[in-house]
């Protein structure tokens, strides 16, 4: 049940959502998902912890940035049906294309440079 509440508490919201099917397929760097959606970094932070808390998604540190993907094979039943259903149920809106087209374009940035602008923040 305690599962069910965390995972229900993260897809609640769309910017979490979005966050989390801009990780479909691959791995992002906080700076990258606080560029896609446009707030500011604590936000995001807050954002991806909820989803971290959940299961829904799992971080690595490098130096001193955060990168996250989507939870792995290892993660609970529970969390990979509701990770494939989200994308089952949205990956083909208006909304989520715009942000697969926009992410496109944010990894052609240098990384260095994007994250260095929004540690400044």
């Amino acid at each position: 049940m305690f599962a069910f509440m965390m995972i229900t508490k993260a897809l609640s919201d769309e910017n979490r959502v979005r966050a989390l099917l801009a990780l479909n397929g691959q791995e992002l760097c906080v700076c990258q998902i606080i560029e896609l959606l446009g707030l500011a970094p604590s936000t995001v932070s807050k954002h991806m912890s909820i989803l971290a808390n959940a299961r829904l998604v799992e971080s690595r540190q490098q130096g001193r940035w955060r990168y996250y993907r989507l939870a792995g094979d290892g993660a609970l039943p529970e969390v990979r049906e509701a990770i494939e259903w989200t994308i089952r149920a949205l990956s083909n809106t208006s909304r989520i294309q715009q942000d697969a087209e926009h992410i496109h374009e944010i990894l052609k940035l240098d990384p260095e440079v994007l994250c260095k602008v929004h540690s400044r923040t």
